[in-house]
């Protein structure tokens, strides 16, 4: 059975902890049997391996995501990059593609597709192992996974099962009905629809054909920009007669605001945080290495880090995004592959940047046009390469590199670097990369 998990989202309703590399999806704020910090796609991807541990995984992700997914899950998993974001339905026919074509997988073996980010229990993912059997026993062509829903939503599509067997036929299904008529849904025994389905290849393939012109992963990758911008719900699964529904009513949250996102906390604060009697019902979690003092603050949510600082009632905090959406600045903080980089200073003519490299890592061979570099390491050791001189480096070592040298590092432990950047064009784009 193979599992393509879908990683999209632009960051926006968990400002100032995610932003447009850093999707809520890799914000380590829930904690694993060891009490260690884990992000939901770390946490999602451990319970995949926990209960089918010979399932092929996939993410299809937008390349933003790429280092990030690799920084927190290494190199086990499969990742299939969109040339650019175009919505569920492209995305699951490229992974499809990726599936045939570069992993080598048969037409008629079991796909099951489901969000990188549900909070979910050990019970979805016997859910997931059972639809993945039904695409394979072949009673229909598309299986789907509905949750018993807890009260009308706008935010969720919803399936309307034939009668109320764990798995039966589907009546008809609607994406994201207004209220009133989700209120009627709810009245004929309608489940919510959690993005879940599962059907063999083949079918995913054929529908990439028929409606991209395309099943192979070269010809979906060159028609991919011009794809129409659709998901897979609108495309495929409102039109497909021929589907089931296999029943849920185990642990499922969409963890995709603040005010939700909360509820998941196993305590109420992270880092520095004091927080008096008087506080009820609030939250906080600051990544700054700044105390943060709340006193008689109720039904409140409070998020510090390197993008900014959120405090907002709970309820409010769901209406968050067209207000980041007017905030005009740069990515403050961001995981890599390699490790991360968090902004700490920005002048006019002058960036200070906070560097961790991870052991066996390092950055790219590179240069710049426009712009002197200074290295102080902090912490850890490693090597440098300035213009094809090596030379090893300790805490307190300073590293000067005009404009035009051509530097890089590599990480023997983990290494610490506070990165100035000098000059009067300060661009991400002024980079010119080389072969080492």
């Amino acid at each position: 059975m193979q599992i393509i998990l879908l990683s999209g989202g632009s960051g926006k309703r968990l400002w100032p902890l995610s932003n447009e590399v850093r999707s809520k999806q890799f914000i380590k704020m829930l904690k694993n049997g060891q009490g260690e910090l884990e992000s939901m796609v770390m946490r999602v991807y451990r319970q995949i391996m926990e209960a089918m541990p010979d399932a092929g995984v996939t993410i299809a992700t937008a390349k933003k995501q790429v280092s990030t997914i690799r920084n927190q899950l290494g190199g086990r998993v499969n990742i299939c990059v969109e040339p650019e974001r175009r919505d569920t339905f492209p995305a699951i026919c490229l992974a499809a593609a990726y599936l045939r074509d570069v992993r080598a997988v048969g037409r008629e073996e079991a796909v099951v597709v489901c969000p990188v980010d549900p909070y979910v229990g050990p019970e979805y993912f016997l859910a997931l192992k059972k639809l993945g059997s039904l695409a394979e026993e072949g009673g229909a062509r598309l299986f789907l996974m509905g949750m018993e829903p807890t009260y009308p939503s706008e935010k969720y599509g919803y399936i309307i099962p034939e009668d109320g067997e764990a798995v039966s036929g589907v009546r008809f299904f609607r994406e994201k009905p207004d209220l009133e008529t989700a209120r009627q849904y709810l009245g004929q025994g309608a489940l919510w629809n959690g993005g879940v389905f599962a059907c063999r290849l083949g079918y995913l393939l054929e529908k990439a054909r028929q409606h991209m012109g395309a099943s192979d992963f070269q010809g979906l990758s060159r028609n991919y920009p011009g794809a129409e911008k659709i998901s897979f719900d609108y495309a495929v699964v409102e039109k497909e007669p021929d589907i089931r529904v296999l029943r849920y009513g185990g642990t499922w949250k969409d963890l995709g605001t603040w005010n939700t996102f909360t509820e998941a906390m196993e305590e109420k604060a992270l880092g520095k945080v004091l927080m008096d009697e008087t506080c009820e019902n609030t939250n906080v979690v600051n990544e700054l290495n700044l105390p943060i003092l709340c006193m008689g603050c109720r039904n409140m949510v409070i998020a510090a880090g390197s993008d900014g600082i959120l405090v907002s009632d709970k309820a409010q905090s769901s209406y968050i995004k067209p207000f980041v959406d007017g905030l005009d600045q740069q990515v403050m903080y961001a995981e890599k592959s390699w490790g991360s980089f968090t902004v700490l200073d920005v002048q006019k003519e002058s960036l200070v940047i906070r560097i961790v490299l991870l052991p066996g890592h390092k950055l790219h061979y590179h240069s710049h046009e426009h712009r002197d570099e200074v290295w102080t390491v902090m912490s850890g050791q490693g090597r440098v390469v300035l213009d094809g001189e090596e030379r090893r480096v300790a805490p307190g070592d300073v590293v000067s590199m005009p404009a035009g040298c051509r530097h890089t590092v590599f990480a023997d432990t983990e290494l610490m670097i506070n990165e100035v950047q000098l000059g009067s064009d300060i661009t991400v784009e002024d980079k010119i990369k080389y072969e080492l």
